[in-house]
């Protein structure tokens, strides 16, 4: 048995000012073929549980390249292309094979390409024909087309919000795929459009009651695999939107019919399932009144929209302006992206004080930069933070402390959002003594931070990410989708 394997990811915010190109991947992470290491990443976890299968089994894998970029905004036509032919050419030169096992995210869009993946799956089924089964892992925050559902015989997104499990998945998806390989099954894939768009955090009911019965479902009376893909609201693309998806054993019509059932379900939650957020003073009061009962524990505060993750820059300093404003101490943020002031920081060494000009470059909506002299605590060629088992770079980065204050800032070069603590002791920050952390993310930080946090507060700053898919100026979308329309359904 010859199994091809590869991976190509990011997530596109069709809106943001950041662009994608060749060198964003290489940044942020770039492994030809043989060359990824033991730790999976976010996206190309089926390639470390093939390859431990392969030992295991004794099948053939031929490994392709893997690729991923930080979110961003629109990919680079060229770099796109450059990217997917070169696994294309990989999957020629490794035929005859059985099977091919991709990772992928599933919200790419480049110029010209609404669906990257639709694209990359109709590539692979030209090249292997139809005999041969295509499976691949998905981001929930993505976008399942027609297209992608013609070409694949297997597709199963993480579950968890933060996505705690892909690695799990990705055992779940390469598994499904060595047992219909073996004959073992039947994989048919059915669909639900749920004609909304959400935040379905896990981390909270009623989505984590959700998330385990729909997990218990599988393996039950021939219903392989369940996925709600959630959808990315910050993509102006035609099938925008939250699906279900149900992979069954040879049985559509029952695989519609539960797809159908739960994503009504999903649709009757609608508007209940997203974070309790406040705004910057509400929030800024909240964590002081928490702060002051000194439990040793800080405060997490989430700057949920100008985040990384998203595609937006992570420059943005609305709520530390306020922060400086009310005099608040005892703080260490995590991150501001900030390239230049990372490269000045570098120059000037550490320990050294230098007026400083950060944040607030990307664009008009994330606030005015910050300019305060600063002591450079760290200053380091690279430095990274877990994603669970994954290790994530930061790129070179800085710490710096404004003068007078205790007002710790990471200042880094590769745009990731926070996921973990470590994101400040590997630059020598102890989190445990610092009243209020604020760090960039949406939900992804959940996992790591609230062993460690008093409260977790969210903060919606009113940052440049599309958050209100209301009023959001998409022009491709091509159906009426929730909150855009109160009952899409007609029910």
């Amino acid at each position: 048995m010859r199994i091809f394997t590869a991976s190509l990811a990011t997530e596109t915010n069709t809106f943001s000012p950041v662009p994608t190109d060749r060198a964003s991947f290489e940044m942020a992470f770039y492994a030809g073929p043989g060359q990824h290491p033991d730790t999976p990443t976010l996206c190309s976890a089926p390639i470390v549980v093939l390859r431990r299968r392969a030992r295991e089994e004794g099948f053939t894998l031929i490994e392709g390249t893997a690729a991923w970029a930080e979110p961003g905004g629109l990919l680079q036509r060229k770099a796109y292309e450059e990217l997917r032919d070169e696994i294309l050419g990989q999957l020629r030169a490794a035929l005859p094979v059985d099977g091919v096992v991709l990772g992928l995210h599933g919200a790419m869009v480049a110029q010209g390409y609404d669906d990257c993946e639709g694209d990359l799956l109709a590539c692979v089924r030209d090249i292997v024909g139809p005999g041969v089964l295509i499976a691949a892992e998905l981001d929930p925050h993505s976008h399942l087309t027609r297209k992608r559902v013609a070409n694949a015989d297997i597709l199963a997104a993480f579950l968890e919000f933060p996505h705690t499990d892909f690695v799990d998945r990705a055992e779940h998806v390469v598994d499904l795929a060595l047992r219909a390989l073996r004959g073992e099954i039947r994989p048919v894939i059915s669909m639900f459009d749920c004609r909304m768009i959400d935040v379905f955090p896990t981390s909270r009911e009623p989505m984590r009651g959700f998330v385990d019965r729909i997990r218990a479902l599988q393996g039950q009376d021939g219903i392989l695999s369940i996925s709600l893909i959630h959808g990315f609201m910050a993509a102006d693309v035609p099938e925008l939107g939250t699906q279900m998806l149900v992979v069954t054993d040879g049985d559509a019509a029952k695989g519609a019919a539960l797809a159908r059932r739960l994503g009504l379900e999903v649709f009757a939650m609608r508007g209940r399932t997203a974070m309790p957020m406040l705004g910057i003073d509400a929030g800024l009061d909240s964590a002081l009144a928490l702060a002051a009962r000194k439990t040793g524990r800080p405060v997490v505060m989430a700057d949920v929209w100008d985040n990384p993750g998203g595609g937006v820059a992570g420059d943005g300093t609305l709520i530390l302006h306020r922060i400086l404003a009310r005099k608040i101490g005892n703080v260490a943020v995590a991150t501001i992206w900030d390239p230049i002031a990372v490269v000045f920081c570098l120059a000037a060494g550490e320990s050294a004080k230098l007026a400083l000009r950060f944040g607030g470059k990307a664009g008009p909506n994330g606030g005015a930069p910050i300019d305060a002299v600063v002591e450079v605590i760290r200053a380091v060629p690279e430095s990274w933070q877990s994603f669970g088992a994954s290790r994530v770079t930061l790129g070179p980065a800085a710490l710096v402390r404004l003068e007078g204050s205790d007002i710790e800032v990471i200042l880094n070069t590769n745009r990731t959002q926070t996921f973990e603590p470590d994101v400040f002791s590997n630059l020598g920050v102890d989190p445990m003594q610092k009243a209020i952390l604020l760090i960039k993310s949406t939900n992804h930080f959940y996992a790591g931070f609230a062993p460690i946090a008093q409260e977790i507060i969210y903060i919606d700053a009113g940052a440049p990410y599309p958050s209100h898919p209301r009023e959001t100026q998409y022009r491709k979308l091509s159906r009426e989708i929730w909150p855009r329309v109160e009952n899409p359904h007609d029910l």
